[in-house]
């Protein structure tokens, strides 16, 4: 079951689910019930609560007919780094002077993790993702995002966008918040699918393409099981000495790197996708 944040033509923002190429509104706001797409994330069964919402006689909205939002509403989004071998890989080579703490994170117990948006700074399918004008090197990081309940239990998953700035973080790697965290620096959707619906780990592929004036100029795909991490422990790092009332989406890391010679450029089109979510995409401004 997948479901999806939408703002209609009246601008308001509704919640409903994914079927067959439409979107089922969820049948929200009577006193007491759910109002939110967080109230049916955090519910003890969400998909029992979607059911109970839900009109089956009522005709969907074909998909594109609809403006879709970013699956959040009051989340922070936070996110691991160095979860791949191949992103602590590239990160050694963007500064070779912290090289050793790159690996030293990689086999540690405990994970990088990061602050990386608060709601307003995400973006959702089909909107533009920024680069920084004082960075010359960035690139789009394609992550699975684990979404994450108060009592942080993980009930869905999304596909995340950590658009970084290589140069910035590798001139040294305490300007890591700069080369991270910035309006538009973060896409997520463009759908949530909930937990019991995804497949294992291993089973998850991630495919990031990125074409420019409609010619492809990166392809890459990687697999969850190149992960050294499990969803799990991250989690349980995230959690210590931090609570989340309003829940939190955590991005875990990506195994996908252009090459070094590679950077974004304005209009660039970018799409990831992911197994059993499906695909974002966004423009770069």
């Amino acid at each position: 079951m997948q479901l999806c944040k939408v703002r209609r033509t009246t601008g308001e923002a509704e919640v409903g689910i994914i079927r067959e190429g439409c979107v089922h509104f969820l049948h929200c706001g009577e006193t007491g019930g759910p109002k939110t797409l967080s109230d049916f994330l955090h519910a003890e069964n969400p998909a029992a609560l979607v059911a109970a919402h839900l009109d089956a006689n009522e005709v969907g909205v074909p998909l594109d007919s609809v403006q879709l939002l970013p699956p959040l509403d009051e989340q922070e989004v936070w996110a691991a780094g160095v979860t791949y071998k191949r992103s602590r890989e590239a990160r050694e080579r963007e500064s070779a002077g912290a090289a050793r703490f790159y690996d030293l994170v990689y086999n540690a117990e405990r994970p990088e993790l990061f602050l990386k948006a608060t709601p307003r700074r995400v973006v959702g399918p089909g909107a533009a993702v920024r680069i920084r004008r004082d960075s010359c090197w960035n690139v789009p990081e394609p992550e699975l995002a684990l979404v994450v309940s108060p009592q942080m239990k993980i009930v869905g998953y999304t596909i995340g966008n950590d658009m970084s700035s290589r140069d910035i973080e590798g001139e040294n790697p305490l300007y890591l918040p700069q080369a991270k965290v910035y309006d538009g620096s973060c896409s997520l959707g463009p759908v949530i699918t909930l937990a019991a619906a995804m497949p294992p780990p291993e089973r998850v592929t991630i495919r990031l393409t990125i074409a420019r004036a409609g010619t492809v100029v990166f392809d890459g795909s990687t697999s969850l099981s190149a992960m050294k991490r499990s969803f799990e422990d991250l989690v349980s790092w995230l959690g210590r000495e931090n609570h989340f009332p309003d829940g939190v989406i955590l991005l875990t890391g990506t195994g996908i790197v252009p090459p070094d010679h590679f950077t974004l450029e304005r209009g660039d089109d970018i799409a990831i996708e992911i197994s059993d979510i499906g695909t974002l995409r966004n423009w770069v401004m």
